[in-house]
């Protein structure tokens, strides 16, 4: 059977072509639909279905877009009710492309109206599942997104719906199916996702946690819930949009494309309410910034942490980029939503130097210099990892102040004296220095390279305790 996988770092995310005899299927795409459509060129083929699992809560998928462009049918499973025109399938509905079969398989539980794909080839054979956010290679899809756009729809409600879905819909179906999941590891959607993009059903019925044979509904719940983290703000949103419909991928393309020079940026700063996103390395924001810009590098989690970090998809956005990256920048930004990008330093930081006007600098040292200062600052050291890193292994002493929620603990560091800011690598660090700065505290210092570069010094650590023991 002929599918492809195509996977983005950035999301961790899949979407799935299949193509026979001259039609072709795209299964959850992502928002820059072009490639698709070059790819059924490609094969001489018609796209004739565009299959969504469900209403995506980490991105804005491209279907509406790929059905202007190719004229193909969006495909919903039961219960979705979306405000555009779509076929909401039945469970059990078969759908034919080329000398293929799709089989529509309804596995509510992520959301209500999430649905699995069942691939079946010429011969008549079930070859894979196509499980968007019901399983995992590794885990399972998290069950607290519906609640916030439904209030009805607990969480332990949906946890319910998924135990059911997964035993008498997933379970039942033959050991050697291959799973085509819609995400891996680095995503939001699960908790604690492999970094394998498929496997067979029958070796995750085996090493799967929430598909062992003897546990109960009541087991099930309490595992699925137990270190569940919250959700990304901008998650609602985007289910909102993909729910809705939201512009167009060229139109936010074009309209974001636009250059401006120092002067012209910063009267646009000045006169806007736009953010002033810095997206280059983290070492060139550290030696220079414009004032009260925030950090938040392209070659890192990039999509996630401007979901996390920035709350509203609509807040108007101004960037400062690597030169020749504009355009990279602003498609990622535009995957989960953030549309309102307003314009982007022509030239980037150097173009800001070069024309005289004020900019910021970071101090960071390294982490021998820490240790140095560590015995008369112990007091004062913040460690921005997440809450199971901290848990697993930090400093003495240090206080655990997770990144994601460090706009809710600005008044826990000090205002009279430095403190030390550290990760771990090196990156977070800086965004959360960052964040710090643009709200008007700049008592820190960034210890560079983060936790792994502290191991390597003789300062006091706790023991390290594995983070599948933690409870």
């Amino acid at each position: 059977m002929k599918i492809e996988q195509i996977y983005t770092g950035c999301l961790a995310h899949a979407a799935y072509y299949i193509e026979s005899n001259g039609e072709a299927a795209i299964i959850d795409p992502l928002r820059e639909v072009q490639p698709y459509i070059n790819r059924a060129k490609l094969d001489d083929a018609k796209i004739k279905y565009i299959f969504e699992t469900h209403f995506h809560a980490d991105f804005v998928s491209g279907h509406l877009d790929l059905k202007e462009k190719s004229g193909a049918q969006i495909v919903f499973g039961p219960t979705a009710k979306p405000s555009y025109d779509a076929i909401i399938a039945e469970d059990g509905q078969i759908f034919e492309v080329g000398d293929y079969k799709i089989k529509v398989i309804h596995t509510p539980g992520h959301t209500m109206e999430s649905t699995t794909y069942l691939l079946i080839d010429q011969n008549g054979k079930e070859h894979g599942i196509v499980t968007g956010d019901t399983l995992f290679i590794g885990d399972v899809g998290r069950p607290d997104l519906a609640q916030k756009i439904a209030s009805d729809l607990t969480q332990e409600k949906l946890a319910g719906y998924l135990y059911d879905s997964l035993r008498n819909k997933i379970m039942p179906l033959s050991d050697d199916l291959i799973v085509y999941p819609n995400h891996g590891a680095g995503s939001a959607c699960g908790k604690n996702m492999s970094k394998e993009t498929t496997d067979t059903l029958g070796h995750q019925k085996e090493v799967n946690y929430a598909l062992r044979a003897d546990m109960t509904k009541e087991e099930f719940i309490a595992e699925l819930l137990d270190g569940l983290s919250e959700p990304p703000a901008y998650f609602p949103q985007n289910v909102m949009m993909n729910i809705q419909g939201y512009e167009s991928f060229d139109k936010v393309m074009t309209k974001s494309q636009k250059p401006l020079a120092p002067k012209d940026f910063e009267a646009a700063a000045n006169d806007t309410e736009a953010v002033v996103l810095d997206v280059r390395h983290q070492n060139e924001f550290v030696k220079g910034h414009i004032p009260r810009s925030i950090f938040i590098g392209i070659d890192g989690g990039f999509a996630p942490w401007v979901g996390a970090l920035i709350a509203d998809v609509s807040q108007p956005i101004l960037l400062v980029a690597p030169k020749g990256r504009e355009e990279e920048v602003i498609t990622r930004l535009s995957r989960v939503g953030f549309d309102n990008v307003i314009g982007y330093l022509e030239g980037s930081f150097d173009a800001w130097k070069k024309e005289g006007m004020e900019y910021d600098t970071l101090t960071s040292i390294s982490a021998e210099e820490f240790e140095k200062r560590y015995e008369d600052n112990k007091d004062v050291v913040f460690d921005v990892r997440k809450e199971g890193e901290f848990a697993a292994e930090h400093i003495d002493g240090a206080k655990n102040t997770a990144l994601d929620s460090i706009n809710n603990h600005l008044n826990e560091f000090p205002e009279d004296k430095p403190f030390y800011v550290h990760c771990a690598g090196g990156y977070r660090s800086v965004i959360a220095a960052s964040i710090l700065k643009s709200r008007g505290i700049h008592n820190l210092i960034d210890v560079a390279g983060g936790y792994s570069a502290i191991k390597n010094t003789s300062l006091p650590r706790t023991d390290f305790v594995c983070p599948t023991t933690l409870k």
